[in-house]
Parts: C-alpha cells; structure tokens; sequence
C-alpha cells in the first residue's frame, strides 16, 4: 500500500511549523521529512518545504514514486503579513523576490491554511488570488493528487485564471480581446501596468510574433515575459493529436474563427487605487488600430519588437 504523503509549503517558518504540529497532532506515527530526505514507512509524510521553494516541482517528483501517494499541496500563510507578503519588494536569502515565490506556492497548492488570529485582509486577498483553492486544513488521507490537472491550472497556456471581482480593499480585472498588440506600445506600458496592481499574469500575443504564445507574470512592481509555446493556430492539423487535452481544450474555449486560439487574456489584481477604466484603456491603447490589423501578418512581423532583444525573451520592471 502506497504512503500518504503532503506537501507544507510557505515563506514564514512559523506558519509552516503550526500547520506541520497540526498535521501531526491529527494523524499519530506521521513524520516530518525535508525534500530530498528518503521517505520512510508512516501513516502520514509530511515534506515541509524552505521559504523560498516552490512546491511544484517537488510535487511532481513525488508523483512519480509508485510507493508514495501525493495527497495534498499545502501552502501556509502568516494572517499578520498577508496581503502585505504579496505586495513585497525584497528578496529571500536565495536571491528570488518574496511576493514571486508566494504567488507561485499560492496558486499551485491545492488548499490554503491561514495561520493567525486575524484573518479579515488575509481572506479577500486569497478570493482574488486563488478564488478556487479551498481554504483550511483538508483531509490528507484521500485519493493522490492529480499533478498534470495542477500543472494545467498555473501553465500560461491553460491556466485558471480568477475572474473580475471587486471587494473593499481588493479589485480584479479581467482584459480579453482578440485583436493583436503592438510590441513597442506595450513595452512603453509596461511600467505603468505593473506599479498600479499587486498581481497579474496570463497569455497574450504580439503582432511581431504571430506564432507564438506570450506569457505574462507580474507580482509586487516585477514582471516577466516569456515565450510559452505555439498558438495551436499556428500549427498543422496533425499536431493537435500531440497536444494534451487540457490545451485543446483551453483552444477551444478560446477559438473564434479569423484568429484561432490568440488571444489576449490578461488578469490584473489591485490593492486599493486601481483605476479599472485607466487600466483597460491603457491595455486597449496597446493593441493594432484598424489601419494596423488589415495589413496583415507580414507587415506585423516587420514591426520593431524591444522583446525580441531581450536574449532569455524575459523582462523584469521594477516598481
């Protein structure tokens, strides 16, 4: 019979300690082990992860082990320092931003435990962050954890990204068209894009690159850019076949009949200020005109592009 194991992820020790004695508390004879430890016979293994790693590839390590049985990706959270955790600047002693590596450990997991005592600005934050991941210590003892379904969640392609919503302190916004945007106009934007919200990410595409599938990933005043595969559009018949199904079938919802599956279809979370109508202009500003849009493929390609220069086709803005 396979070992039960979960994953205890978060960027304070504290937390991540409250929710490990929890976890021990409820399920006697379980053990506490660190990646890359050898797992030993237990009711329960619990991984607690460092500060600053991310849970996703451990937990696709563990999956792949036929005696172990991945049960639960949990991230711990400090009531007293979120929402400010994911607004931070600074970086971990590894050298990664603090608000990076949260958002990452925040959205891959599969429930959030909020560890303190006051929690009012800690739950509307995770309602915009995370509005699908349950919230509270789950039962660990279930069936395995589907780590391709995970992957699908945050992968740009197929990602579940949140929907518009507005609460007091917090506002998400939701930015889709089908028009292509203009690379420099965008790259101008950036700046401005980035320093008004807490948190954004997507896919989009530019004129200049009319194969390629752009992914979006800014948190706390950082952003990168990143080439993140090909429009299906983009590709023969024949190669959907090797597409996996949560792809085809992000296509689909996407497809409309002139473009395929581009699209741009960007998220923005603000904290306090945002000004959605400034925000979705400014977005709008940065696609083709009409004039643009009818000259075609060709033309576009021919458009300067201060992506492109970027040698790791990445792009970081500081606040």
């Amino acid at each position: 019979m396979s070992v039960p194991v979960v994953i205890v992820a978060g960027i304070h020790a504290q937390a991540r300690a409250e929710v490990v004695a929890e976890l021990a508390r409820r399920h006697p004879g379980s053990v506490t082990i660190r990646p890359g430890d050898p797992p030993v016979a237990a009711p329960l293994l619990i991984v607690e992860l460092g500060d600053d790693d991310e849970p996703r590839p451990v937990a696709e390590a563990l999956a792949v082990r036929p005696e172990l049985r991945l049960t639960g990706v949990l991230t711990a959270l400090e009531a007293d320092h979120m929402p400010l955790d994911i607004c931070r600047g600074d970086r971990l002693p590894c050298g990664r931003h603090v608000a990076a590596v949260l958002a990452r450990q925040i959205e891959y997991a599969t429930g959030l435990v909020v560890v303190g005592d006051d929690p009012e600005l800690t739950l509307p934050a995770l309602a915009h962050l995370a509005p699908l991941t349950p919230i509270g210590l789950p039962d660990v003892l279930g069936p395995p954890v589907d780590v391709e379904a995970l992957a699908a969640r945050v992968d740009p392609a197929t990602a579940q990204l949140p929907c518009a919503l507005e609460t007091q302190d917090f506002e998400t916004v939701v930015w889709r068209r089908v028009r292509p945007i203009h690379p420099q106009r965008l790259f101008d934007a950036m700046e401005e894009l980035v320093a008004t919200t807490v948190r954004s990410r997507g896919r989009f595409w530019l004129a200049s690159r009319h194969s390629s599938l752009l992914a979006w990933d800014a948190v706390a005043g950082m952003v990168e850019v990143a080439e993140a595969g090909t429009w299906l559009a983009a590709l023969p018949d024949s190669a959907w076949d090797q597409v996996g199904t949560a792809r085809r079938a992000a296509a689909a919802l996407d497809w409309t009949p002139t473009m395929g599956d581009r699209v741009q279809q960007l998220v923005f979370t603000g904290c306090g200020g945002l000004d959605p109508d400034r925000l979705i202009a400014l977005l709008d500003s940065c696609l083709l005109t009409p004039e643009e849009s009818v000259a075609g493929a060709a033309v576009w390609e021919t458009y300067p592009d201060p992506f492109a220069e970027l040698t790791s086709s990445k792009v970081e803005v500081a606040e």
